[in-house]
């Protein structure tokens, strides 16, 4: 099976369609930061986001009545099943053609979709995971807790798993020869499935939260949806920020935002003229030059972001066991950051890709069925123009990392004595805005 041209060709501005040049973009971005640094040290003195995201308005009765029932969350995970059950269909009996949705399904309205859905309504992936249900029913036939495994599952692995996960992942969406051909989705599903399902086995339903790369996606976007859950778990509206300022540290975080934020950064350099001239003529094989550009850039962002934040707890005065944990607790500060760069790689793919999937997954076996009653969409592009998305992506990059600097500073004041705050965060200052011009570069190189 091919790829189409336009799964592989994440968006559809260029620099030609930037409203000003790039030089202006990019230096009128910097200084817009750095603006709202000075203007958050003169203005805002003392924390306001909820640390603890323990607060909010409660939804209506109705409303929490209905997202906590138990008949709600069954639909839920069936509505999963079912779209498992469609995907699988089109993976192991659909044809062996561009006209096959897995590719569509799986990288666009799974990865890319995962994205606004978590960032309206939360976690949604948690609800809907058709492997999650899986080993629920499992459970439940065993008269066995799903919470429950063969072994205790250490604190300290954290996110780690997922961490390894979400690289297996990015990785085979920007870097496995034949990705979009059905044998390579089939191998990389089908150890995606064994480890998780041999893990909750092992681990129990917390094996999930851990490992499961869609769950850590959803999880992080969804801490920035309006929608939350208070401390007593009652349902409510939140401001956002409050939500992602909640995110606590803990064991592999930093390496999940990384991964994410590293990774759209190299699909931005893996579509620059120079990057495919050297790939194509440096004589290796091209998975070991992707593999190794997407690995030494997410290094990178790594290093940056460890310099910069070791930097601030130094220059903060924090003290030993604050300096260890700055790391950690300014992470949730890049989650912004990586949303914004998600939404500018992949609105326009999302919109003109992801109707071509719906449209595809109303025939899964190619038999001319069409089950979904969309097997005669034609992709609208009302919404994708040039100058549109061009508009689009720069806005997204610039207020993510004003939302980014903006949750660094509030953070600062917790862990930094007060006349060393803001001279604290000067490093963290600089990392985004090594991060903007990096990102507003690479999106629109060459």
């Amino acid at each position: 099976m091919t790829a189409t041209p336009t799964l592989l060709a994440h968006g559809v501005g260029g620099r030609q369609d930037l409203p000003i040049t790039l030089p202006q973009l990019v230096i009128a971005a910097a200084l817009t930061l750095v603006v709202t640094f000075v203007a958050l040290g003169l203005l805002w003195r003392e924390p306001r986001l909820d640390r603890d995201a323990a607060g909010g308005r409660p939804t209506p009765r109705w409303l929490a009545r209905l997202v906590d029932a138990s008949a709600f969350r069954w639909a839920l995970r069936g509505l999963g099943l079912l779209a498992a059950a469609l995907f699988c269909l089109a993976l192991l009996g659909g044809p062996d053609t561009a006209d096959n949705p897995t590719a569509g399904a799986l990288y666009v309205l799974l990865w890319v979709g995962l994205a606004p859905l978590s960032l309206l309504l939360g976690p949604v992936w948690r609800a809907v995971n058709p492997l999650r249900t899986v080993h629920l029913l499992a459970a439940l036939a065993a008269r066995r807790d799903p919470n429950r495994g063969l072994r205790e599952l250490p604190d300290g692995v954290g996110w780690w798993p997922a961490a390894a996960t979400l690289f297996g992942f990015v990785w085979l969406e920007l870097v496995a020869p034949d990705r979009a051909t059905l044998p390579v989705i089939t191998a990389w599903l089908a150890a995606y499935v064994v480890v998780l399902l041999a893990g909750a086995v092992l681990f129990g339903a917390s094996w999930f939260d851990r490992a499961d790369p869609f769950e850590a996606y959803s999880t992080l976007i969804g801490q920035l949806a309006p929608l939350g859950r208070a401390a007593d778990g009652v349902l409510v509206w939140r401001n956002p920020l409050d939500g992602i300022a909640g995110l606590r540290p803990r064991p592999g975080l930093v390496a999940v935002v990384i991964v994410l934020l590293g990774s759209t950064m190299y699909d931005s350099l893996s579509n620059a003229p120079g990057w495919l001239r050297f790939s194509q003529e440096n004589g290796l094989h091209p998975a070991v030059t992707g593999s190794a550009g997407l690995s030494l850039v997410i290094a990178a962002v790594a290093v940056a972001y460890l310099a910069a934040t070791g930097a601030a707890a130094r220059i903060g005065r924090a003290d030993a066991a604050d300096t260890r944990r700055v790391p950690g607790e300014i992470a949730h500060s890049i989650v912004p950051i990586a949303v914004g760069y998600v939404v500018a790689h992949y609105y326009s793919l999302l919109i003109l890709e992801g109707q071509r999937t719906v449209a595809l997954l109303s025939d899964p076996l190619g038999t001319g069925a069409n089950w979904l009653g969309t097997a005669d969409w034609e992709p609208n592009t009302t919404l994708v123009t040039p100058s549109g998305v061009a508009t689009l992506q720069i806005t997204v990059i610039v207020l993510g990392h004003l939302l980014g600097t903006l949750l660094a500073h509030d953070r600062a004041l917790y862990l930094f004595p007060r006349a060393r705050a803001v001279a604290g965060q000067l490093p963290l200052l600089a990392l985004m805005v090594a991060y903007t011009v990096a990102g507003l570069l690479l999106l629109y190189a060459g």
